[in-house]
């Protein structure tokens, strides 16, 4: 079984696997209930989905129907404005057939103007708020891609007391020396106010070559399996008091989540630069943001 981590202030004893549901954007339902019979075998109990991922909530509703209370759940919202925000939750809940959230996230927070309407008068983070003092959701974050993100998650968490951030972080990453200043500076304060941090991309191998496969289940090339994959988990689990967003591939899943099982042995630097000569492994980002999933 993975082992389970308090999800900061929440208090919730989250798997360190968190099951990202971009993997059922496009899945049937019985595909779907065939990854949830994957999941209870690991032992995760955490959900992270999205307003922007297809039909993925739509998946997850019939699992919570009779199983609300054996998962942590999360979505996320692109709005900016407070009406827009709150008519995507009221969705978000609709969808997955709940009557509250634990979780909701705006998502990728990145972009300077959209920051500025997120957090300005009427806007999302006020809107959310607000939906918190209903009762509809418990708690509030903010997720990011890019190497910007790090940063504007600083920024935010002085902006406003989310309980969560999201972030890429992997080996090739962290060799990125001004990505890995402000990763280490994120986590000194989300340690501070006891913020939850997750994880993506922990199994990026590079862009896809143009053009990409047609059945491609992400818009990144994962690791293929190999002992990469389990390195590349455990870089991350070891790294600090992350959670790991499992890929949106799910031809993947089954290798993190075993990699996750496994006793968490850190992986050496020479293993790790090897793994990044053996497969050819590229940053994804530019400094741009670019990329939603």
């Amino acid at each position: 079984m993975i082992e389970r981590r308090r999800f900061g202030r929440t208090g919730h004893e989250s798997s360190r696997v968190i099951f990202g549901a971009a993997a059922l954007w496009r899945v049937s339902q019985a595909e779907a209930d065939g990854v949830l019979s994957l999941l209870d075998e690991a032992g995760v109990n955490h959900l992270d989905v999205a307003a922007d991922y297809g039909d993925a909530e739509l998946r997850l509703a019939p699992w919570l129907t009779a199983r609300r209370g054996d998962f942590f759940l999360a979505t996320k919202t692109s709005q900016r404005d407070g009406p827009g925000a709150r008519a995507s939750l009221e969705r978000s809940l609709e969808r997955l057939g709940v009557d509250r959230l634990d979780l909701i996230q705006l998502h990728n927070l990145v972009e300077p103007d959209e920051w500025e309407a997120a957090h300005g008068p009427g806007g999302a983070v006020e809107a959310l708020a607000a939906a918190r003092d209903e009762g509809l959701v418990r708690f509030i974050g903010v997720t990011g891609h890019g190497l910007r993100i790090p940063s504007m998650h600083l920024r935010s968490l002085e902006r406003f007391d989310f309980d969560s951030v999201l972030f890429p972080l992997n080996h090739v990453l962290w060799g990125d020396a001004g990505y890995r200043r402000d990763v280490e500076a994120l986590l000194a304060r989300c340690s501070e106010r006891d913020v939850a941090m997750q994880t993506i991309k922990s199994i990026a191998r590079r862009r896809w070559p143009s053009p990409p496969p047609e059945d491609r289940q992400s818009w990144y090339e994962p690791l293929p399996v190999s002992a990469a994959i389990d390195r590349a988990v455990r870089f991350v689990l070891s790294a600090g008091p992350y959670f790991v967003n499992s890929t949106s591939d799910l031809r993947a899943l089954p290798h993190v989540l075993e990699a996750a099982e496994r006793p968490l042995v850190t992986p050496s630097s020479d293993e790790l630069d090897a793994d990044v000569a053996a497969w050819g492994m590229r940053p994804l980002f530019d400094g741009a943001a670019l990329e939603r999933i």
